[in-house]
């Protein structure tokens, strides 16, 4: 598709939306939402026909990139044949996604509840663990998020979480591994490992394992920083778990579905979870959708006994025939593929160059298309490039980066001192290359605020 200019469609698209949108995490009158008024494959353009590369996969969820014709096709279909219908009921779209899902989760996680999204997929987890259990706490990761929600947002573990902290949702939290910004006065990371599960198990000792329902961790966390677990650590988790009777949650709303090179990120680590959370690549945004995959065990708690919660669009139709779609091109096209042998061939090699060619670049780390750069003023002290959580004048180094990288047509996904690589899963090897070449440019803004 090629751009179209309407400067005047733009500009009435931006009154409106200025007038009338109240936009998440943001304040209101602070901020200059772009207009958009198309996107194809790895690439979205404005209404004065400037064209980015999105490196940002909207928000981690574009896994097949805009506008995959045969999932938009799915989605007429399903529309002229049953546009919605209630959730008690049995349905062709909804069954078969639930089997295809199925099909590619770990272990015995057979059993699959739809939900609208990833936060309230993780509501349901801990609801699920809480009622299996019959114990109050959860336990979650600093360095983590897992929704917007109320229970969602009391378990992350980043700012976010601050001004809606209750301090009465049962939620207890502690440091995973990170061994760049260890807490563990860790050198190696068998170290790292090692230290972190006996802080976990402490954790566990003092708080009561039997007051605990469930440990919560994102397999590999994503805003966070995109942070891969040292080797043992997850498999040292499930040990824990079992020991003290304890639900394992792994939040797979960010790292499933291809975007490791892997269809969920838990294959990497050969750990099976009690309950997973899904959503965003599952059908990779088209139609809101998200779900937790169940064990037996636990969808045993519930054969007999109502499941006390549900929501009036769960299975929605639209959604699971977008998902349907999306997981058959996935297989079809080798999408899942790509994403390991791009991931490996040309983002790993390619950002670890750009790491040695500029002093603002900490460090690299990722997998498939899940990579991200942690910024910094001094790659020896490893002091952040601007202050955590900053804003404002303190935040403008990053601003500045940010700046420069849409100058050079390349969308940045950014947050506090790290820029996250994300493109779609089935973005091209000259796309890569061409993004490379742009964060490459951009680095050179953020070398300016090095010592």
């Amino acid at each position: 598709m090629t751009p179209q200019t309407d400067p005047a469609a733009g500009a009435a698209v931006k009154a409106a939306d200025r007038a009338h949108v109240f936009h998440s995490w943001s304040a209101q009158d602070l901020i200059d939402p772009l207009a958009v008024a198309g996107a194809e494959g790895s690439y979205f353009w404005d209404y004065d026909g400037t064209r980015y590369l999105d490196f940002t996969s909207g928000l981690v969820y574009t896994n097949i990139g805009y506008q995959h014709p045969k999932v938009v096709a799915a989605i007429q279909e399903q529309a002229a044949t049953m546009t919605t219908f209630a959730p008690a009921f049995a349905i062709e779209a909804r069954s078969e996604a639930a089997r295809l899902i199925a099909e590619r989760t770990p272990g015995d996680l057979d059993k699959i509840f739809f939900t609208n999204g990833g936060a309230d997929a993780v509501e349901h987890a801990v609801r699920m663990a809480r009622l299996h259990t019959g114990r109050p706490k959860v336990l979650s990761a600093y360095r983590s998020y897992h929704g917007g929600t109320q229970q969602a947002v009391n378990l992350t573990g980043d700012p976010r979480r601050w001004p809606s902290d209750s301090g009465t949702n049962g939620v207890v939290h502690f440091w995973a591994p990170f061994l760049y910004r260890s807490r563990f006065y860790a050198e190696t990371q068998e170290q790292e490992t090692a230290r972190a599960l006996e802080h976990l198990e402490t954790t566990i000792a003092f708080e009561g394992p039997g007051t605990i329902a469930a440990i919560i961790l994102e397999t590999i966390p994503g805003t966070a920083g995109i942070m891969l677990p040292p080797p043992g650590y997850l498999a040292g988790v499930r040990e824990l778990c079992d020991r003290y009777g304890i639900v394992f949650v792994l939040d797979e709303v960010m790292a499933g579905f291809g975007r490791t090179g892997e269809w969920f990120a838990a294959d990497l680590f050969d750990v099976v979870p009690d309950l997973m959370t899904f959503a965003k690549g599952v059908n990779s945004g088209y139609v809101p959708l998200g779900g937790v995959a169940v064990s037996g065990e636990i969808a045993e708690t519930f054969g007999k006994r109502p499941y006390p919660g549900g929501l009036t669009y769960s299975g929605h139709p639209l959604a699971c025939a977008a998902a349907v779609a999306t997981i058959n091109v996935m297989a079809e096209e080798g999408v899942v593929a790509n994403a390991k042998r791009l991931g490996e061939s040309v983002l790993a090699p390619g950002l670890a160059e750009l790491a040695a060619r500029h002093p603002s670049v900490g460090e690299v780390r990722g997998v498939g298309m899940f990579w991200a750069l942690e910024l910094v003023k001094d790659q020896e002290t490893r002091e952040p490039l601007v202050p955590y959580n900053a804003a404002g004048e303190a935040n403008a180094p990053m601003a500045a980066f940010a700046a420069a990288a849409k100058k050079q047509g390349l969308w940045p996904f950014v947050n506090m001192n790290r820029t996250h690589v994300v493109p779609p899963c089935n973005t091209s090897e000259a796309e890569l290359k061409e993004g490379l070449a742009a964060l490459d440019a951009a680095l050179s803004v953020a070398d300016e605020y090095t010592a």
